[in-house]
């Protein structure tokens, strides 16, 4: 990524957050960002938020105001938005599922590139990012450097249980114990 394409993602980072900060709507940075701001390495692509599906219209109000060119994509949980190219997507669902205020909850208030904003959880974070493997999209290359980084502010056992069901997040949590990067669940 060019430093010119890196600042305006910043930028527009710091613009969405301002934007749904100032209009008084609960978020939280999630995703690659904010494992970026635990210590994982920086993404080369886009910045998430989450917010709850009854602030839509607030948000992408907000957001457009601030100078963002808010996009409707043909998918119904998130809406786009974009700052001189780079973009910003700003979800209302995580993994399929509403997101609720307990995300927002465990979530820290971080400086993030000179601007304060809830960051989620490092173990909410991975949690997501396993919840969305399958077939069509299993890369645990991108998930390894993240976990390694991340592995000591994660609540394994929780991430375990809220994955159990999937046999590819199941597949990543064996191999990260086989890698020794965490240690094996404890028997229950």
């Amino acid at each position: 990524m060019a430093d010119e394409e890196r600042e305006a993602l910043h930028d527009a980072l710091r613009m969405a957050a301002v934007a749904l900060t100032e209009a008084d709507i609960p978020f939280a940075l999630c995703g690659s960002y904010a494992a970026w701001v635990r210590g994982a390495p920086e993404p080369e692509h886009d910045a998430d938020f989450v917010i709850k599906e009854e602030h839509i219209d607030q948000a992408r109000a907000a957001i457009g105001a601030a100078g963002l060119d808010v996009h409707e994509p043909p998918e119904n949980w998130l809406f786009k938005a974009y700052h001189k190219g780079q973009l910003v997507d700003v979800l209302y669902r995580m993994s399929g599922e509403p997101v609720h205020d307990e995300l927002f909850e465990r979530a820290d208030m971080l400086e993030v590139l000179a601007v304060r904003m809830p960051v989620l959880s490092a173990t909410d974070v991975l949690s997501s990012k396993l919840r969305v493997l399958g077939e069509h999209y299993c890369d645990f290359g991108r998930l390894l450097p993240f976990t390694r980084a991340l592995r000591e502010q994660i609540d394994w056992e929780r991430v375990r249980d809220e994955v159990s069901y999937s046999p590819y997040a199941r597949a990543f949590l064996q191999l990260v114990e086989d890698l020794q990067i965490v240690e094996p669940a404890r028997p229950s």
